[in-house]
């Protein structure tokens, strides 16, 4: 009689054959694209000093001629090998005492300073929006809101459709029962001014937006706005930079903080820890 086949039952046998069974494949992560590199950046400002004829065009001329260089002139290195990667939907604080080179390092970063060394490379046009970003006193805030949204890039007919919206989140359109938006910046306070600064940056996405200390100005109210605006722009746009000493702004707006100390990155990194630091200096 022939043999019969032996039947194996994982059951009965002493231990279960192995089997080679492949990894699943992890999750692919979602890229997260860089929108700002700053590569061990400098910048050296040198200002003349009260010697040298005070800066005159006669001793400049002069100098000039015999080929010498100026006396008194002293150099502030402001910012001093900073380096930093940042990321699609952050919102980064910039942090640190005065003149500790945070608005300069903003200035590097919009293109209106020069490196004296190092290189940034961004993803796009940043955009900077100071109390001080230069409008036209002489014109109404009707004008500046048409001229603002223009250097922006918009089209005439863009900057029109916008003026509305413009003008009511400025609040200046009904500000204490009169429209404010139909006289002279001139005639504006400061926080008035600052309001219609914001307003017109922040209606339109930009790839990277740069806010200097315009949080800082204007009532609780148009605080919250701004807060809340700056919010909508991390979802629809790049990257939001803040640059100001209020850590009430700090906290309700960024998500990491980068602490600039004499030129230098004192610490970077989740905003609850690096404003933790900060506070206890």
């Amino acid at each position: 009689m022939a043999d019969q086949p032996t039947i194996l039952n994982w059951a009965d046998a002493a231990a279960p054959p192995e089997v080679d069974v492949p990894e699943p494949a992890a999750a692919a992560e979602p890229e997260i694209a860089p929108t700002v590199v700053v590569d061990d950046v400098h910048l050296i400002y040198r200002v003349h000093g009260a010697s040298a004829g005070k800066g005159s065009a006669t001793s400049a001329l002069s100098r000039l001629a015999l080929r010498k260089k100026a006396a008194g002139i002293t150099e502030v290195h402001a910012v001093r090998g900073v380096s930093f990667v940042a990321y699609k939907g952050q919102a980064i604080g910039l942090i640190g005492r005065n003149g500790s080179g945070k608005s300069t390092l903003l200035k590097c970063i919009a293109g209106l300073l020069p490196p004296t060394t190092g290189k940034i490379y961004s993803d796009g046009q940043p955009s900077l929006l100071g109390v001080n970003a230069a409008m036209m006193n002489d014109l109404t805030g009707e004008r500046n809101i048409i001229l603002g949204c223009l250097a922006m890039g918009m089209t005439q007919a863009e900057a029109e459709a916008s003026y509305d919206e413009i003008a009511s989140f400025s609040g200046l359109d009904d500000y204490n029962g009169k429209d404010f938006t139909k006289l002279p910046m001139r005639t504006y306070s400061s926080g008035m001014a600052a309001r219609l600064r914001f307003s017109i940056a922040a209606a339109r996405s930009h790839d990277v937006l740069m806010i200097d200390e315009a949080l800082a100005t204007g009532d609780r109210e148009f605080q919250l706005k701004s807060e809340a605006r700056i919010r909508e722009l991390r979802k629809e746009a790049g990257t939001v930079f803040l640059v100001s000493h209020s850590m009430k702004s700090i906290r309700d707006t960024c998500d990491r903080v980068i602490w600039i100390d004499q030129g230098l990155v004192k610490m970077d990194g989740p905003m609850a820890e690096v404003v933790a630091a900060y506070e206890k200096k």
